[in-house]
């Protein structure tokens, strides 16, 4: 009986997911703090330095995340969000896509809070809506972007237009083309469970979404660090000549440098020799998809979900990212 119980809990964990993630983490730190042999190689030192970075970077918000999650899923009633979206999911997608403007966070706690309102029962394509838009269009990145291009409020006006436009143009697809069987969410009891402490659900669920996602965090910053060190920076120049070319390049390089949506902005205003458009693809598609991002949705939806929905996501941010850049800047 009580073994049963136990497998009930929400955020129970398996033994050998503990310990892939630990061991993940453990390679990493160790690979941050080693200093002798090939380790102190200037390749070596600027691999680790890009990665721990990226981590640094990302793990607040994934914290956030993974700590919003578990509230959702130990202390908010599941009628409260089939009451805050339209029962139709063509209607609520286009509300999902809007909510990003209000909700703060970065795509690693936008993917977390995605599984956590698909297992409350949110339509899954208002629920990737949500996953899309909200790490591109709070008030924290638009803000970001304010300031790194000052004298520029087109770039804002238009990265806001893109990302909303991307966000809803992908739940749409997902309504049109997306499979239930693509998502493999972990199987846990979602909302509060009679005879359970709720504060002690919060901390289950919150210890499983963060030991779960942070080992794919650390091997999507490896990902990214891996492609900084190996390819030339003169490569920036060969494609900077060329205006759909650079559109393409700088999406691209938005993907595998895994740039947080809260600093992209200060990184695509330095890459001053590429045009206006291109540097927005570059804002646009980077919360949407880079190597961090569909590490951490493979972890959680599953491989069979993101070898499908991170390309399509591709595609749909450089075309609305080229389509609003040639309208506005």
């Amino acid at each position: 009986m009580g073994a049963r119980a136990s497998r009930t809990l929400p955020g129970r964990t398996s033994p050998p997911v503990v310990a892939a993630g630990a061991l993940v983490i453990a390679v990493a730190v160790a690979v941050a703090l080693g200093g002798s042999g090939w380790l102190s190689q200037p390749a070596a030192q600027a691999w680790r330095t890009i990665c721990v970075a990226i981590v640094i970077q990302a793990l607040p918000f994934l914290l956030l995340g993974t700590a919003l999650s578990g509230a959702i899923n130990a202390f908010v009633p599941a009628r409260a969000f089939s009451r805050a979206l339209p029962k139709n999911p063509a209607l609520a997608v286009p509300v999902a896509s809007a909510a990003g403007v209000v909700l703060p966070g970065c795509e690693c706690a936008s993917v977390p809070v995605a599984g956590s309102l698909i297992r409350r029962g949110v339509a899954p394509a208002a629920a990737l809506t949500f996953l899309l838009s909200a790490p591109a269009v709070n008030p924290i990145v638009l803000t970001a972007t304010a300031v790194a291009f000052p004298g520029a409020p087109e770039m804002v006006v238009a990265r806001l237009l893109a990302s909303l436009a991307a966000s809803a143009a992908m739940g749409w697809l997902w309504i049109r083309l997306g499979r239930q069987e693509w998502l493999r969410l972990p199987a846990r009891t979602t909302g509060h469970t009679p005879g359970h402490d709720r504060w002690e659900e919060f901390r289950l669920g919150f210890q499983h979404d963060f030991l779960h996602a942070g080992g794919f965090l650390v091997l999507g910053a490896m990902a990214a660090a891996t492609f900084n060190v190996t390819v030339p920076r003169s490569v920036l120049d060969t494609f900077s000549a060329s205006p759909w070319l650079s559109v393409i390049f700088l999406a691209a390089l938005a993907i595998v440098l895994a740039v947080c949506s809260e600093a992209d902005a200060f990184v695509a205003a330095s890459l001053t020799g590429f045009s206006p458009t291109a540097r927005l693809a570059f804002m646009v598609v980077g919360p949407m998809v880079d190597l961090k991002l569909m590490a951490l949705q493979s972890g959680t939806f599953g491989r069979a979900f993101a070898i499908r929905f991170a390309p399509a996501t591709a595609v749909v941010a450089v075309a609305c990212s080229a389509l609003i850049g040639w309208c506005l800047l």
